[in-house]
């Protein structure tokens, strides 16, 4: 069980600071423009992309939190 667990969390975990570095590029593409643009009209796509790239990354670190917590319950 280990040897699928320990893979799997280094796995979730690169995938947590991918989707932590994409966002941040994401924010700092953001122009004054985007962010003096009418709410009203909706958002722009790098605020889309940093909001899926947000949500991508709590989903990602839930789940390597996850497999820490199930891999030291079977190593007890």
């Amino acid at each position: 069980m280990n040897y699928v667990l320990i893979p799997l969390i280094v796995v979730l975990v690169a995938m947590t600071v991918i989707s932590l570095v994409r966002g941040i590029i994401a924010f700092l593409k953001t122009t004054e423009a985007d962010l003096k643009s009418d709410p009203s009209k909706g958002a722009t796509d790098m605020q889309i992309l940093q909001n899926k790239m947000m949500f991508n990354r709590i989903k990602y670190q839930g789940m390597a939190v996850l497999a820490v917590v199930i891999l030291m319950a079977v190593s007890r």
